[in-house]
């Protein structure tokens, strides 16, 4: 009780604290200033304005400007230290940001009345959120136009700055509950909708050292001869169509020296158009489809064609080790012998010769490349299973598109930039 007595108290002082300190920054009021129209702007009164900070509401008084022909007031020290009455100050639409990617909206008020000491309105953490997000989504949007401009370009390439030796790209997509929406050639909206939330992950590898390697690194290592795990992860997403998240996969691309890089490298499962994409802004990248997904696959024939223990055994563990060893003709061959009486069979053979040329696990770990697309399938986990796909959540398609940006952006280690993008916010209105 001792300590909530006193952090109550020292909530009240700081309150007390801020409106004393935003009241005395006000020097003498001219009589006249220009207003942003380029008119006259005239003293009014000292005029009291209150905004929610970090301590709860803050009042405090600041001259207050009017008398313009075109109506507008104005109070400077509100621009000055990018204050609006009656909303949220900067630095704390960073806390209710930072609850609202972690927490579902109807729980994040409660989460923070436990550590700010007075209540803030679910639609408040909502709308801070979503601004977070709307703010990377424009940061995005000047990434892309910068990577169409040609100027830009020609300099990156005389300037390059520093460029990876090695460099990973991976994408997936997970599914997102959305509001119902008509689908074409039926007049009512279905009961919900999915859509594909596609994630984009850049990242790097470094080899974990025997001391810090878990049980499953550990079998890695013994069975692949290294541990790899992922660094400087930087993850971007958009619920969009594959044609417009190229854009956004070439933009943040060229952030890293993706297209210079010697070494560029892409995982993923077999979706086709994630190939459509690597092969179309990046033709020089190393292609190799995620080994699980591919065992996975000879899993499913094995169950499905195999009905006898012994037999489904034996045939696994022949075909899953030409599969580890690159012998991908022979995988084909084993699947297609099994393709008149199983169809998982017949569905496997155009998988893996699709996909032939991205399976050679044995040169792909020679070359000591990471072959598994745990990082963006993580990354998934962390951006939609995590917070979009929370017991009963169903979206309206922006707010979860922002939700999710402003999420990435704080597992990117990009949240100070939305923040000092959020300072400025008032002033650039």
């Amino acid at each position: 009780q001792v300590e909530a007595d006193l952090r109550e108290a020292l909530r009240q002082i700081g309150n007390q604290a801020l409106g004393l300190f935003l009241s005395s920054m006000q020097t003498t009021p001219e009589e006249e200033i220009t207003c942003s129209c380029g008119g006259i702007l005239h003293y009014q009164r000292m005029r009291e304005a209150t905004v929610i900070s970090v301590f709860g509401k803050t009042t405090y008084k600041r001259a207050y400007y009017a008398g313009c022909t075109c109506k507008e007031g104005k109070a400077p020290i509100d621009e000055q230290f990018g204050l609006e009455p009656g909303a949220v100050t900067a630095g704390l639409a960073m806390l209710l940001a930072l609850a609202g990617i972690g927490f579902s909206y109807d729980t994040s008020p409660k989460w923070l009345q436990a550590y700010l000491l007075f209540d803030i309105s679910e639609n408040t953490v909502r709308s801070e959120t979503e601004q977070m997000g709307a703010l990377q989504e424009k940061r995005e949007e000047g990434l892309i136009q910068q990577s169409q401009d040609e100027g830009y370009l020609q300099q990156r390439l005389r300037h390059p700055g520093q460029i990876a030796p090695r460099l990973y790209g991976s994408i997936d997509a997970a599914k997102v509950r959305t509001e119902p929406r008509a689908k074409k050639g039926k007049e009512k909206e279905d009961h919900e909708d999915w859509r594909d939330m596609k994630v984009l992950c850049w990242f790097e590898t470094e080899t974990v050292p025997p001391s810090q390697r878990s049980k499953r690194q550990q079998k890695k290592a013994d069975r692949e001869q290294t541990a790899l795990r992922a660094k400087n992860k930087q993850y971007f997403c958009d619920i969009t169509e594959a044609n417009e998240f190229g854009k956004l996969l070439w933009a943040t691309g060229c952030t890293v020296n993706a297209d210079l890089c010697p070494d560029l490298v892409f995982l993923g499962d077999g979706a086709t158009w994630i190939w459509n994409l690597v092969t179309k802004y990046y033709p020089h990248a190393k292609q190799i489809v995620d080994w699980y997904h591919a065992e996975e696959h000879l899993e499913v024939v094995a169950t499905a064609a195999f009905s006898d223990l012994i037999q489904r055994k034996t045939w696994l563990e022949e075909t899953t080790q030409a599969l580890w060893d690159g012998q991908v003709e022979d995988v084909i061959a084993a699947c297609k012998a099994l393709s008149q009486t199983c169809l998982q069979a017949s569905q496997a053979v155009t998988y893996f010769t699709n996909n032939k040329e991205r399976m050679r696990y044995d040169r792909f770990r020679a070359a000591g490349y990471m072959i598994g697309s745990g990082t963006i399938e993580s990354g998934c986990k962390q951006i939609v299973t995590q917070r979009l796909k929370l017991p009963g959540a169903q979206w309206i398609v922006v707010g979860a598109v922002h939700t999710a940006k402003a999420r990435s952006a704080w597992l990117s280690g990009h949240w100070q930039n939305l923040c000092a993008l959020r300072s400025a916010l008032p002033l650039a209105i």
